[in-house]
């Protein structure tokens, strides 16, 4: 069970680089300091944008439309922060003093 929740953890901070990797593309690309006429540019954010997408999908149903501001990245980087540091260590914690 530890193991199990230990490759969560990977995962959940795997998810966190990967949503902050994509911000930060995505300012480079809206103050046009990088463009996505590049080829390599293009495909890491269409591979970004592939993998962020699902994630993103049902916070935008949530969330209200702020126009060209966009929440939903914020929102899941504070679920992945809440599932990294709060429940997942109390799993762990419950799981050792249960006796397994």
């Amino acid at each position: 069970m530890l193991t199990i929740l230990q490759i969560f953890q990977v995962l959940l901070n795997v998810v966190w680089w990967i949503i902050v990797v994509q911000a930060i593309l995505s300012w480079l690309i809206a103050f046009n300091i990088i463009n996505t006429h590049t080829d390599i540019v293009r495909t890491v954010w269409t591979a970004l944008q592939r993998m962020t997408e699902p994630l993103y999908r049902p916070i935008r149903r949530i969330l209200p439309d702020f126009g060209a501001l966009d929440l939903s990245p914020m929102v899941v980087l504070l679920i992945v922060y809440i599932l990294s540091n709060i429940v997942i260590p109390n799993l762990a914690a419950s799981y050792i003093t249960s006796g397994y």
